[in-house]
This record gives structure tokens, sequence and C-alpha cells, in this order.
């Protein structure tokens, strides 16, 4: 097989282009390695790539917003228009395709899940920002070509008749978890010296990263410690990747970026390996290297033909439930599909290139519209922005959905469903999808969960669905002092187990990670096998 060089085709925004498979550069001849190349055997899958914060294409110039400071010092928010514009109407495509403006509506969630094509007016969204031809959008994060004029960067590891090219052994699974036990004390040191080579060799990639990179260099190493610990289950471990790889195309990350990336970790994890760094553990990391980005990889070609790397999506309503939360209402900019109970990624204006997970609020709807609830947090960018900053006219970014908690509604198993705090919307979701199938002995059990009376600021609106709904009961718990309104007293998880025993139920679990580990010990123990505990932990999905 002759090395390729890559080659890069624009697909859109963000796409993965069509390249060569990726690892990292052939050994030469003379590597103490190149001698011991083994013979492929069955192997584990490989060790997760890091979460990488992905290396994006060369830097996009930020066009001058008004509002909007730019550079490294981090962006004021500004102030909200003094009045709420008005909401435009949405465009639906009529008979012979003939655009035809229908009044804003907002129907109850409950009913058809098949959602009509649409497509929102964006241009006449009169806030702060918009989406269409030459908006500020489109400048900011255009994606150029990597290395215009030029040749493709060298995909690491193609060479021909290279020990890197070779499956991964179990034996280098051992190499790579004991070399990472040797850089976990370190974590903070070696994946800031990580980004530090990334963006010293690359410092065009730099402008498309936050400002702030703490929290992007914790995820990498979480993301690697996570990976050598699964990776004894290669089907979850290549779903996970998968997803890691569409994931990655809402940061603009190119087939290769993948290979300056493997290279600047392998020269980070030498450096902080110590002893236990040598020929044959480097030549592990290159081997699961070039398999785990050529999954990623894989991944992001096949979504680029059927699915855009991010939408735009219009605030077109924003409510204010409590002090710290806020429902808000977005348009997509074209049809957007998703399941109850999973999860998207959201970006702000006021933070470019800072993204937060946050969980859908209903089912999908007929007229498109997707729900998310805010809870603002201590030091949350995000956060604040969406509850404190965010009005209708403003445009978000969103990525793909994601997540796999989601309701098996050919089962008809009785459903427990817990939810905490604004852990709440994806439960609420999944109840409005089980009502749109229609049920007939199946029952559902929703306990939900805060600190006071006055935060279940949901409770209402699902006290109303159970009046619809003569299967399903909703129990308030409030764990603080003060009145309870009715509510059951106690910490959401003991007052669940009392309860008990749920033998036979399907649990669907969401809220704050203590929250959701503490219950499902509380389940176990009150006759839920494990397999049948389904949540969503994805470390910051309310944080930030």
């Amino acid at each position: 097989m002759k090395p390729r060089r890559t080659l890069l085709v624009r697909t859109g925004h963000g796409s993965a282009g069509v390249a060569s498979v990726p690892g990292l550069p052939a050994l030469p001849p003379d590597h103490p390695a190149a001698d011991r190349a083994e013979a492929p055997a069955p192997p584990p899958m490989p060790l997760d790539p890091p979460d990488l914060p992905p290396v994006e294409a060369p830097t996009a110039v930020l066009p001058v917003v008004p509002g909007l400071v730019t550079g490294p010092v981090h962006p004021a928010i500004p102030d909200p228009p003094a009045q709420p514009p008005a909401v435009p109407g949405s465009a639906v495509p009529g008979p012979g395709f003939a655009e035809q403006v229908v009044p804003e509506t907002f129907p109850e969630p409950v009913g058809p899940s098949a959602a009509a094509p649409f497509r929102p007016l964006f241009t006449d969204a009169p806030s702060l920002n918009w989406a269409g031809p030459g908006d500020s959008w489109s400048r900011a994060w255009a994606v150029q070509a990597l290395a215009d004029g030029g040749p493709a960067p060298a995909v690491l590891g193609s060479g021909h008749s290279s020990a890197a090219e070779l499956p991964p052994t179990a034996r280098d699974i051992e190499l790579i978890r004991a070399s990472l036990a040797v850089v976990e004390p370190v974590a903070d040191r070696a994946t800031a010296h990580f980004y530090a080579l990334i963006f010293l060799h690359h410092p065009e990639v730099r402008a498309l990263f936050p400002a702030a990179m703490d929290v992007q260099r914790d995820r990498l190493f979480r993301a690697l410690l996570a990976a050598a610990r699964g990776a004894d289950d290669p089907d979850a471990l290549r779903a996970h990747l998968s997803a890691l790889g569409r994931g990655h195309r809402r940061y603009g990350t190119l087939t290769g970026h993948y290979g300056p990336v493997g290279e600047c970790l392998v020269q980070a994890l030498a450096r902080y390996s110590g002893n236990r760094w040598d020929a044959a553990t480097e030549l592990a990391w290159r081997r699961v290297y070039r398999l785990v980005s050529s999954i990623m990889i894989e991944a992001a070609e096949a979504d680029a033909r059927t699915s855009p790397p991010w939408w735009h999506g219009e605030v077109v309503r924003h409510e204010r439930r409590t002090r710290d939360v806020a429902v808000i209402t977005v348009r997509p900019d074209q049809a957007y599909p998703f399941r109850a109970g999973q999860y998207t990624s959201l970006e702000t204006p006021w933070w470019p290139r800072v993204w937060r997970h946050y969980s859908f609020a209903s089912a999908p709807r007929p007229d498109g519209l997707l729900t998310f609830h805010v809870k603002a947090v201590q030091a949350g960018w995000v956060s604040n922005a969406l509850v404190h900053r965010a009005a209708p006219g403003d445009v978000l970014r969103l990525g793909p959905a994601a997540g796999a908690m989601t309701v098996d509604h050919g089962s008809g198993t009785d459903l427990l469903c817990l939810g905490g705090g604004t852990g709440i919307a994806p439960i609420r979701a999944m109840v409005e999808e089980v009502a749109e199938h229609g049920t007939s002995d199946r029952r559902v059990d929703v306990f939900y969960g805060a600190r006071r009376a006055a935060e279940l600021y949901e409770l209402e609106g699902l006290a109303e669905l159970a009046r619809r709904c003569p299967w399903l009961t909703v129990h308030p718990v409030v764990s603080g002092t003060g009145p309870a309104g009715g509510a059951l007293a106690g910490e959401l998880p003991e007052v669940v187990g009392r309860f008990g025993p749920w033998t036979g139920r399907d649990a669907l679990l969401s809220g704050p990670a203590a929250m959701v580990r503490r219950s499902v010990g509380a389940l176990v123990r009150s006759g839920v096998p494990m397999e049948r505990i389904r949540h969503d932990l994805v470390g910051d999905l309310a944080a930030g």
C-alpha cells in the first residue's frame, strides 16, 4: 500500500474532509521499536482519545460586533433590548414550494411528533445578532481549507509497512495504562504542555479555542482515564469514539487536524511519563491513536453526508421561572432531529467557542421548536448569559443531539423517573413522548425534587399532564427546611427508596451528579437491576 497525501475536501462548515486513514508518522528503520512489531492479535479496542477541544481550521478573523469585546480578554455581555422585539413568523413551504408566512404559535407540546418542514425568517431577527448572508456568525466561524495553496498537513502514521500501522495489542493497552498512571499525578502540567505544543507549532488555531483553557485541560485527561478504564468494551468504545467524531464537527475539525494533535499528544506524554516511556510505549500510543482517529474521522465523514455540523437557533421565548432558572424556546434554522431524553450543546454569541450541554425539555413538536431549562450557576459563563442576558431575537448555535437516555416504547414496562432541579427537563420530555405514543397498562411515576417548594417551577405543568394522563403520578419532594407546600420531605433518593420496592421498573434519572449517583444506589437496593437504570452523566451537562 503506497503512502498518500491527505486530501481535504470542504463539505460545509466544520465538516471532515475525505482523507487517507490517519495515524502517526512512520517509524524510521533504525527506530528501536521497528523490529519488534508484533503480529496482530485480537485486541481489545484502543484507548479513547482525549476529549480534545478540536484543533480547528486557520484563524478566522472575528468581526466587530457592537457590544462584543474580542481578544484575549473575556467579552462583556451586552444588555438586552429595552423592549422585546416582535417574533417573526415561520415560512412554511406550501404547494409548489412557495413560501407562506404563518402566525407564530406555541401549541401544547403533547401531540403528534412528526415535525412539519419550516424555514424561519432569520434575517428579520431584530435583536443583537442574526443569521444570514454576511452575518457575524458566518464570518466569525468560517472554516477555510487547511494550508491554503500548499500541501495538506502530514497524516500521522500512514507510512508504508510501518509497525505503527498494525492494530494495537493487549500488551499495547497495558503499556498505555501504565504510562497514564504515571502522568495522572501531574495531569495539569501534562495537558498544559500538550496545548502549548499545539499553539506553538500551529498558532493559526489558537483564536478558535476558548480564551480560558482550564476546563479544556481538565476534560482532556478525564477522557484519557475514562478510555483506559473502558478499553475492554470494544463495542461501547467504538460507539463513544464515533459520537466524539461527529460532535467535533461543530468545532470545525477537519481530517488534517488529527495528525498534528496526535504528534503533540505523543510528545507531551513522553515528557511526563518518566521512566515508563520507552520505544514500546511510544509504538503503543501511535498504534492506538491511529485507530482512534480512523474511527472518529469515519464517523464524521459519514455524518457530513446527511447532517450539518451545527444549527443556528433563534430565541423566540424567554421565561424566568425562578431567580436563577429560565425556560428558553428556540427555533432552529432547519429540521432538528432528536429524541426526548437526549441533550445538545449550546454556544452563545457572547462567549464564542464555549459550549455547554443542556437537555431538551419537550418531545419533538410539530412546529419544530426546542425548549431548554437553564439554571445560572456560579461562574457559569454560558448559563448566566442564557438566563440573565438572552432575549427573543438572539441567535445561538446548537450541536447535534446526543445521549442514550430514551424510552423504549416497544417494551411497555412501567417507568420510574427521578428529576432533580433542572434535571426535570428531560423527564418531562420523556413523559410527553410516552403520552404521544399512547399507553395501555404502562404506569409512570415521576419524583420531582428541589431544595424548596418554590423551586419546583415545573410542578404545575407536570400536574396538568397528570390530570390528562391517568397513568401518570407526580411526587414532589423538598429536601430543605421551610414550608413543603404538600410535597414529600427528605432527600430525593431516600424518599424514592421509602416508596419501594420498584422491582420490574425501568428507571430514568436526571439531575445533579451527586443526586444521580445516590439514586442509583437507592434504586438497586429497592429491587431495580443496574442494567435497567439509565442516566446521562456527561460532566458539564448542567454546568457553566
